[in-house]
């Protein structure tokens, strides 16, 4: 898979969903917000969406790995 280099907001909202999940407290909301822009990306750049959410988890849940 690809190194995908995503728009802020669409990291800033992983975070936040990633956030909430820790904590067992993810909303439906936030949930359905993820899924919506993840969706929007993948068609906007072309790309699988399939790999813009493994790109994107591998983004926020391993940021600071190696």
């Amino acid at each position: 898979m690809a190194d995908i280099d995503f728009p802020a907001d669409l990291l800033a909202l992983a975070r936040a969903s990633w956030e909430e999940q820790q904590r067992s407290a993810l909303t439906v909301a936030t949930a359905a917000a993820v899924h919506a822009a993840v969706g929007a990306y993948a068609e906007e750049a072309g790309l699988l969406r399939i790999d813009v959410e493994l790109g994107l988890k591998q983004a926020v849940r391993h940021a600071n790995d190696g």
